[in-house]
């Protein structure tokens, strides 16, 4: 079984650093512009799932994002919207990204698919700016479901919102296909290893 799953959020919130936390159990806080899918297997309830991940950058211009938004939107079975728990602009960004993905959905006529908002960075609950409270309030006025985590010290919960998110398609029974051929954005995970390691984001 086959799922397709896009990660969305602002420019340094973790998002890479919680999708390759899930693929090696590694955490590494540095990135750079790499566009990239990702391929993950793992059981749930005894049967193997395998993930393709895509992980695109986030563009600051509205106009160049929203012109890659929709591809996001067909191509994904389950959504990962990612923000800092330190960066409110973070936060209020998944706010938006639920309503436009909700709304270019319906004008697609597509099926429903799951979303999952994910507070990341909670071991750095010194600089919080964004209260757990207003993640879960946001989660149940949009249908979607929570979690805050920290990519940086905990592997078991990233695995969690996955995990958490394939349950919630097998919930809404979204039909699973394979990968589009997107041509130029598989990138070798080598790219990503190249990168200096750090302990903080």
């Amino acid at each position: 079984m086959d799922a397709n799953i896009v990660v969305m959020g602002t420019e340094s919130v973790g998002k890479s650093a919680l999708t390759v936390r899930l693929l090696t159990r590694r955490f590494i806080g540095e990135y750079g512009d790499i566009e990239s899918i990702y391929s993950h297997s793992f059981m749930v309830d005894g049967r193997e799932i395998t993930l393709n991940i895509w992980d695109p950058p986030y563009s600051e211009d509205s106009s160049v994002e929203m012109s890659h938004l929709e591809k996001k939107v067909q191509w994904a079975d389950g959504y990962v919207l990612v923000y800092s728990i330190c960066d409110r602009a973070s936060f209020n960004t998944v706010s938006r990204l639920i309503q436009i993905i909700k709304s270019t959905r319906d004008f697609l006529n597509a099926d429903k698919a799951p979303i999952v908002i994910v507070g990341n960075k909670r071991d750095l609950h010194h600089r919080r700016t964004v209260l757990s409270e207003e993640g879960r309030l946001l989660a149940l006025n949009t249908d979607c479901h929570f979690y805050e985590v920290s990519a940086a010290e905990n592997y078991h919960s990233v695995l969690m919102v996955f995990q958490g998110l394939v349950g919630r398609m097998k919930d809404a029974k979204v039909t699973m296909k394979r990968p589009l051929g997107f041509k130029g954005i598989v990138k070798s995970m080598s790219a990503v290893f190249a990168r200096k390691r750090t302990d903080s984001f």
